[in-house]
């Protein structure tokens, strides 16, 4: 179901809604009977996504299609809707068409094999999520012809960006390591959150400029809103080996995975403890 907003509420049945390949901001969350994790900080993405590209000048607007798109989300079963903004048709300077589109959600895998291109990172603006999305979908459909679910993306010089559709992070030992904030990242918030995790159990955590060979040494996670956390279990590339050692073997091979520290982010992530992980999960529905 995807639904327009017309200023005061949805358009009426019939109305012409945009086509989600035109959107230039879009967020997704998972919502499970009437909660999503961390769903204040999703909708402040989006709102300073649409205010990065000019695509409106104040927040009222965003606000008032942003109270509406959440009071109108399913309270039952498990959904992946997503927000987007339009550009408005042939007048520059008017208002975004804002859509919310309300999908069942996916089966959730629980774990994931990355592709590794032969070129760079391709996108155009790799902090805001909407205007390389198909950029992105091209790349994970090539990846899924190599035998991956996905594929990583990497500076000009080979450094580790993220996932085409996931942030990463990985471990060196009792250190969770990520990609340097000066890279140029999507803001993930499920990396957000599980950063905060980590550092609220005291967990050392590292920035790095991580040339990509250097993750077939570490356990890599994958994040994201739909899977949550999911371990790397296997890599393909271009034909190429580093140091002798195909690429096709999973880099846990080298570096087991610590199942019982997965078990634990997995369950602190689902906001079922005390502590900070609580307020992750937030009541998305306001009726």
């Amino acid at each position: 179901m995807r639904l327009l907003w017309q200023g005061s509420g949805w358009a009426e049945e019939g109305a012409p809604v945009p086509a989600p390949a035109g959107a230039l901001v879009v967020d997704s969350f998972l919502l499970e009977n009437g909660t999503v994790r961390d769903l204040d900080v999703h909708l402040d993405r989006f709102t300073r996504s649409c205010l990065a590209l000019r695509l409106v000048s104040d927040t009222a607007r965003l606000r008032e299609f942003l109270a509406l798109a959440r009071d109108s989300l399913p309270v039952l079963g498990r959904w992946f809707p997503r927000i987007e903004a339009h550009p408005a048709p042939r007048t520059p300077g008017t208002a975004p068409r804002l859509v919310l589109w309300v999908r069942e959600a996916p089966p959730v895998s629980e774990q994931v094999r990355l592709w590794v291109p032969p070129e760079p990172d391709p996108r155009g603006t790799p902090g805001i999520k909407g205007p390389d999305l198909a950029v992105l979908a091209g790349l994970r459909d090539h990846a899924r012809r190599q035998g991956a679910d996905d594929a990583i993306l990497l500076a000009d010089d080979g450094t580790v960006l993220e996932a085409a559709h996931s942030a990463l992070v990985w471990w060196r030992g009792d250190v969770l390591c990520h990609p340097h904030h000066e890279l140029p990242l999507l803001p993930s918030v499920t990396a957000r959150r599980v950063l905060e995790l980590a550092r609220d159990r005291g967990i050392a955590l590292r920035p790095e400029h991580c040339p990509w060979p250097r993750l077939l040494d570490a356990e890599v996670w994958t994040l994201n809103a739909l899977h949550g956390v999911r371990p790397v279990v296997g890599w393909s590339h271009a034909g190429r080996e580093v140091d002798g050692s195909s690429l096709d073997r999973s880099p846990l091979d080298r570096s087991p995975l610590d199942r019982a520290r997965l078990a634990d982010f997995r369950w602190l992530l689902s906001g079922r403890t005390s502590g900070s992980s609580e307020a992750a999960q937030t009541p998305a529905v306001r009726h």
